[in-house]
C-alpha cells in the first residue's frame, strides 16, 4: 500500500468535515456530551478499526477523544486512514428514523 498523494488526501477531507492534516497524519477532536458518550464512541471505532486492522492513535479525556490516524508501514496518510475516519463519522451521525 502507498500513500495517498496531497492533492489525493486534500480530496478527501473534503468530505470530512472538522479532519485536517497535521504532517503525515490526519487528526479530529471529537467533544461529547459526557464521558459514557465518549467511551461508546471509542468502543463502536475500535469494532472498526479492528475489522480494518488499522488502529487509531487516540487520547480520551473526560468527554473528549482526540484521534490520530497515518500508516506507520508508508509513513503517511493511506485509504485506509480515509476509510476509518469515515466510519468514525458514520458512527457520529444523528440517527434518522
Amino acid at each position: 500500500m502507498s500513500s495517498l498523494s496531497n492533492q489525493q488526501v486534500d480530496l478527501q477531507l473534503e468530505e470530512l468535515p472538522g479532519w485536517e492534516r497535521d504532517g503525515n497524519s490526519i487528526i479530529k477532536t471529537y467533544h461529547f456530551a459526557d464521558f459514557v458518550e465518549a467511551m461508546s464512541f471509542m468502543n463502536q471505532a475500535a469494532f472498526h478499526a479492528e475489522a480494518l486492522e488499522h488502529h487509531p492513535a487516540w487520547r480520551n479525556d473526560y468527554n473528549v477523544v482526540e484521534v490520530r490516524l497515518t500508516t506507520g508501514d508508508t509513513g503517511g496518510i493511506t485509504s485506509h486512514d480515509i476509510r476509518l475516519a469515515k466510519r468514525m463519522e458514520h458512527i457520529i451521525q444523528p440517527k434518522r428514523l
